[in-house]
């Protein structure tokens, strides 16, 4: 027997990521960065702050994003003047990605947006559930 969609797990959770997602795009809207913009110099940053100095590839796979897409928004991030690539001294034919002073400024400040948009969003869970669950559906092979 079919679950009425109040019940089913899919469904709920389609609902839950659109609102998810609105309230993300909300807070990232005054920085002028997208959901994926975020998620692509948030990460860039990060690599780079770890002593990393990532190519595009090491870019996507710390996001879990698709490599020809992420290209295309580290496009934009450069045009913007968030990221830049550099040529790598230990293979030229290769590039690796740097967020500029700008970028550097920025992603802290859209990372706690994006922070206290999710506070607000999971607050009727407790963190620790949430944060269990989410890791349990994100990489079940774990």
């Amino acid at each position: 027997m079919p679950l009425s969609p109040g019940e089913s797990p899919g469904f709920l959770l389609w609902h839950a990521t659109l609102r998810w997602q609105r309230d993300i795009a909300a807070a990232l809207a005054p920085l002028d960065l997208t959901h994926v913009q975020f998620v692509l110099l948030a990460c860039t940053w990060w690599l780079n702050s770890q002593g990393e100095h990532p190519n595009q590839l090491a870019v996507a796979r710390q996001a879990g994003t698709d490599v020809k897409m992420t290209s295309q928004v580290l496009r934009t991030l450069e045009n913007k003047g968030l990221v830049e690539r550099e040529v790598d001294p230990a293979d030229t034919r290769a590039e690796r990605l740097r967020v500029t002073d700008v970028g550097a400024d920025l992603a802290p400040r859209a990372i706690a947006a994006v922070e206290r948009a999710d506070a607000q969003f999971f607050r009727p869970v407790p963190v620790g559930d949430a944060v269990a669950l989410l890791k349990r559906l994100a990489r079940p092979e774990a």
